[in-house]
């Protein structure tokens, strides 16, 4: 009876958070059950109007789980929820025509992807709303969901506050900074324009030709002739850094995921100083692109920092 008459909490904002196991349960799955359902038949809010209440509901959902620490895949959740509806004969609907010709195996898997997608951005806008008022910034949320394969929300959060913490520092400022010069360095590189610049500071003018998409593998050349000082030193402080990151992320310990990526920005800092990226030789360009392409999905294990405003 206390389930019963408790699962419908929260009912806004100040309202108790069910603690209690059953309540918890059947509180989870009724919201659960209630976002799945709405969401299948393309009733989701739009704009200023949510008449079936999907955002309250949400934001409840949201409360639920971080109150109670409910580890686990939300996405995993919301697609078992839809196999329930779907279960009793009752279809996803969309609005718009789809070819006559589409299989039906093939027209579910497109609802399925559809229905994951919107769903996921409709949690990750209803988080951003909740935690605004905790001070946690809605770019950082964006940076880690972005990542694809975080549902687990009390990790997630957990993974941008610390995000939050290192990135208002002048240090995670920095090493913002230099991930974009890379970043930018490479998608130029990627995309084979006719000319392509290091960027603002760089010390001369970049040689023309595209080349071959950078890799991290040609960042594993040893011969000594493709090797400066800066080079050796950013290698080194990647293959520091990342195993260290990596460890720290597998037992979510993202603190000191943060501070071995905090390693890599004197390194970075210093190849950027001394070092023309796209140089005439090809070795040492290809070389140079690949530590590059190291540094940036390196921190990219953590979030992705193209997301963060700044």
């Amino acid at each position: 009876a206390d389930a019963i008459r408790d699962h419908y909490k929260p009912v806004g904002q100040g309202d108790d958070v069910p603690n209690a196991p059953v309540t918890v349960a059947v509180s989870l799955a009724d919201k659960l059950d209630t976002l799945a359902g709405f969401f299948v038949k393309n009733l989701k809010p739009t704009g200023s109007k949510d008449p079936f209440a999907l955002r309250r509901a949400a934001l409840a959902l949201l409360a639920l789980i971080f109150e109670n620490r409910l580890r686990g895949s939300v996405a995993s959740w919301l697609a078992e929820a839809r196999q329930y509806f779907k279960a009793q004969g009752i279809n996803d609907e969309r609005p718009e025509p789809l070819p006559a010709e589409t299989l039906h195996a093939e027209l579910q898997q497109q609802y399925s992807r559809i229905y994951m997608s919107e769903v996921r951005e409709f949690l990750a806008d209803r988080l951003k709303v909740q935690q605004r008022e905790a001070g946690v910034r809605h770019d950082l949320i964006d940076a880690v969901f972005s990542l694809g394969g975080e549902d687990d929300l009390v990790r997630l959060l957990a993974r941008v506050k610390a995000l939050q913490a290192y990135i208002t520092t002048a240090e995670g400022a920095n090493l913002l900074a230099a991930y974009k010069r890379a970043a930018n360095i490479l998608k130029q590189a990627e995309s084979s324009s006719p000319s392509t610049r290091d960027g603002e500071g760089d010390r001369s003018a970049q040689p023309r030709g595209g080349g071959a998409p950078p890799s991290v593998a040609d960042a594993t050349a040893t011969s000594p002739s493709l090797v400066d000082g800066e080079e050796l030193a950013l290698r080194t402080a990647l293959d520091a850094a990342e195993p260290k990151a990596a460890a720290a992320l597998s037992v979510e310990d993202f603190e000191g995921a943060m501070a071995a990526l905090a390693t890599l920005r004197a390194p970075i800092d210093a190849f950027f100083e001394a070092v023309m990226v796209n140089d005439p030789d090809q070795d040492k360009r290809a070389f140079r692109l690949g530590l590059l392409a190291r540094f940036r999905d390196a921190v990219t294990q953590v979030a992705d920092f193209s997301k963060i405003e700044g």
